[in-house]
């Protein structure tokens, strides 16, 4: 790590690069609070790494003045694993899209979030292949007529935060591109969280799905369609705040709280060390309707755990392997202690 810090601004994280996403994208609002929050971080720049795969979102490397590598298809996982590997004082983060980190790199990324690696995973969700102009993607919904689904897809969309929790993620939340003071106040939790943070970030792609988010980002309907969750805190939402969700059971269900049969201490109190009670949160994936009974989208810290990192463990043991068996010899150990001849 670096000894010599400097007192950064937001602007010191910007690049000479030309941003080269559509006008009015989802993305440059990610990129703007990911800049704003670095200088809070108190690391080096030159100790900050982001990591990316394919897809709009994976020039984000380019646009930041930190190191980076625009990487392959899905691998960014794997690459970003070997560098904190190598080096585990890098603060390290991963930048993938829906179709990068949920298709092709589904499998990289479930195994980064099992083995904890200490860094932050932004998954940015717009439920459609962008930077190839409009194909269904594995977050699309049942129907969505696109350019690979001309009569709507018939495939069921991932819901990326159970997908984490059923890898044991350490971290698991989500946040959406037009709130940039909740995205902000996420990505700092998720850079304290020491472990794999994933985040998914809901990203408006202006051209080839517009909209996808609207009915949790519009002025008009997100008091009514959405709840922010917060740990210790009753979960309440809607215009006035006169609505809140509580426990039947194991069954979470809408409750009015002008009607006087109900108050805020009735409520589901948001506890995000609870494995069980994040999971029913997470699964809070309908989309919102206008009647009394539909459940909110929730946004928040759904679930965070403390647990050993992948690297703090791997080098503990070469650590003791080379008390115990001294320094290894790797010409020995190519060459072997077997051989044999073929006759």
């Amino acid at each position: 790590m670096t000894q010599e810090q400097t007192t950064y601004t937001a602007k010191d994280f910007s690049s000479d690069q030309e941003v080269r996403w559509c006008p009015g994208c989802g993305d440059y609002s990610i990129l703007k609070q990911v800049q704003s929050v670095l200088p809070d971080i108190g690391v080096a720049k030159e100790d900050i790494v982001f990591i990316s795969g394919i897809g709009c979102s994976s020039r984000f490397p380019y646009y930041l003045n930190t190191y980076g590598m625009h990487s392959i298809h899905g691998r960014a996982p794997a690459i970003a694993s070997g560098l904190k590997i190598s080096n585990p004082d890098l603060s390290v983060w991963v930048i993938t899209g829906d179709g990068d980190a949920l298709s092709i790199g589904g499998n990289h990324l479930i195994h980064l979030l099992r083995r904890n690696f200490d860094m932050n995973v932004l998954l940015f969700n717009n439920e459609i292949y962008g930077l190839t102009k409009g194909q269904y993607s594995p977050t699309s919904p049942e129907g969505k007529v696109t350019k690979s689904t001309p009569m709507g897809s018939v495939d069921h969309p991932f819901n990326p935060l159970a997908l984490a929790a059923g890898a044991d993620g350490t971290f698991i939340a989500r946040t959406m591109d037009r709130d940039p003071k909740h995205l902000r106040q996420i990505l700092k939790e998720a850079d304290d969280h020491k472990g794999t943070s994933l985040i998914e970030i809901y990203q408006n792609c202006n051209v080839f799905n517009d909209g996808a988010f609207g009915v949790f980002t519009d002025k008009g309907t997100k008091a009514d369609t959405t709840v922010f969750v917060e740990h210790g805190q009753p979960l309440v939402f809607g215009e006035h705040e006169n609505k809140g969700v509580r426990l039947d059971g194991a069954t979470p269900v809408v409750v009015d709280l002008e009607s006087g049969d109900f108050s805020k201490d009735d409520l589901w109190k948001h506890d995000k060390t609870d494995r069980s009670k994040a999971g029913l949160l997470m699964r809070c994936f309908e989309t919102p309707t206008k009647d009394l009974e539909s459940l909110p989208r929730p946004f928040g810290v759904f679930y965070q755990e403390d647990k050993t990192c992948y690297e703090e463990m791997l080098h503990a043991q070469i650590k003791s392997s080379i008390e115990t068996k001294g320094n290894g010899d790797l010409e020995a150990l190519l060459r072997g202690t077997n051989t044999w001849e073929i006759e």
